[in-house]
Formats: structure tokens, C-alpha cells, sequence
């Protein structure tokens, strides 16, 4: 055998070692997209029945659901502006921060009278956290698809919340806020949905 001969057969090697490697990568990264992607409907199961029985029913639930739910999506917005490239998906995540951010400063201002004695979460639940890990690990062609799954499941979560505690009769300045706030969450909603039609 001459050095020619044992040279090529270890760039053959070489090749295929690195082409299974490739192979294996994709492989481990579309696992982990079906296992996120699982994760996030069953997220959205979860949200929806603890949104009814939970969020709707007690003032602590309602401002607990809302005071988290904006935490979300200020964060979700966050990693929008800064890992999409679609200028429709940016937008929104504009919009949803202006939007959540004076959500959250209106109820805080009316949680001490309105709730006293409820303490508002200073933190994301574990499950919304992991809807925020996995917006941090999609892939970028498929991060705006994720996002806008997320988006509508998370807004329709939160009107189930808003709309049952609509005739709460225990804090009423509460279940005031919240009927103000259908209307733009219901915006929010209607263009995420759209957004993601159009994909």
C-alpha cells in the first residue's frame, strides 16, 4: 500500500464519520423539535383547564393567571424581537410589550386595594417556563412558526381566564381590568392566528 492510498482511505473515513455525525445532529434536533412541540400542546391543554377551573374562579387565581401570563409573554416578546428575522413576527412582539408591559403596571397598581392579601408571583410556573425554553432552543427556520403556536394558545388561555372572571362579584375593580383587557388580547390572538395561516 502506498502513503496515496492509505491517505485517500482516511479522508473516506473522515467524510463519512463526519457525514454520520451530521446525520446524528439532525437527528437529536428533530427529536428534541417533536419532544418540544409535544410539550407545548400539552402545555396548552394544561393552560386551558387550569384558566377554567383556576384563574376564573378566585381573585388570588385571576391575578396569579394574569400577573404570570404577562410574565410570559413580556419574555416571549423579548426573544421574538431578538431571534426573528420576520418583520410581521417583530411587530407583534412590539406591540405584545407595550401591551403586556401596561397590563402588568395596572394591575399591580390595583392588586394592594383590590386583592389585598394576595401576593403577586414574582416568577414564571415551571410551565411557562418551559414554553420559554423551548422558544430559546427552536430552530431559527422554525422559530417563528413555534412563536405564533405559542401566541394563540397563550391568548386564548388568557380570555378563558378574562371572560370567567367577568362576573366576579368579589373584586369587582378586578373583573373591571379584565373585561378592558378581551378586546386587545383578543387583537393579539386574531394576529398571531393570521400570521401563522399565512406560513
Amino acid at each position: 500500500m502506498n502513503i496515496r492510498t492509505i491517505l485517500a482511505g482516511a479522508a473516506c473515513v473522515a467524510i463519512l464519520g463526519a457525514c454520520s455525525q451530521q446525520e446524528t445532529d439532525q437527528a437529536a434536533n428533530d427529536a428534541g423539535s417533536a419532544v418540544n412541540a409535544t410539550q407545548d400542546a400539552a402545555s396548552t391543554a394544561v393552560g386551558q383547564t387550569s384558566a377554567a377551573v383556576l384563574g376564573a374562579n378566585t381573585v388570588g387565581g385571576f391575578v396569579n393567571a394574569l400577573t404570570v401570563s404577562n410574565m410570559y409573554e413580556l419574555e416571549a416578546a423579548r426573544i421574538a424581537t431578538s431571534k426573528s428575522r420576520n418583520d410581521a413576527v417583530r411587530d407583534l412582539a412590539a406591540t405584545l410589550t407595550i401591551d403586556h408591559s401596561a397590563a402588568t403596571a395596572r394591575l399591580k397598581a390595583l392588586a394592594p386595594t383590590a386583592a389585598p392579601g394576595v401576593a403577586l408571583p414574582t416568577e414564571m410556573d415551571e410551565r411557562r417556563q418551559g414554553l420559554i425554553d423551548n422558544l430559546n432552543a427552536a430552530a431559527p427556520a422554525d422559530f417563528d412558526r413555534v412563536w405564533l403556536q405559542q401566541q394563540v394558545a397563550a391568548h386564548d388561555e388568557t380570555l378563558t381566564v378574562l371572560n370567567g372572571f367577568a362576573d366576579n362579584t368579589d373584586a369587582p375593580a378586578l373583573a373591571q381590568f379584565g373585561q378592558g383587557m378581551v378586546e386587545k388580547i383578543t387583537m393579539h390572538r386574531d394576529k398571531a392566528k393570521a400570521l401563522l395561516d399565512a406560513m
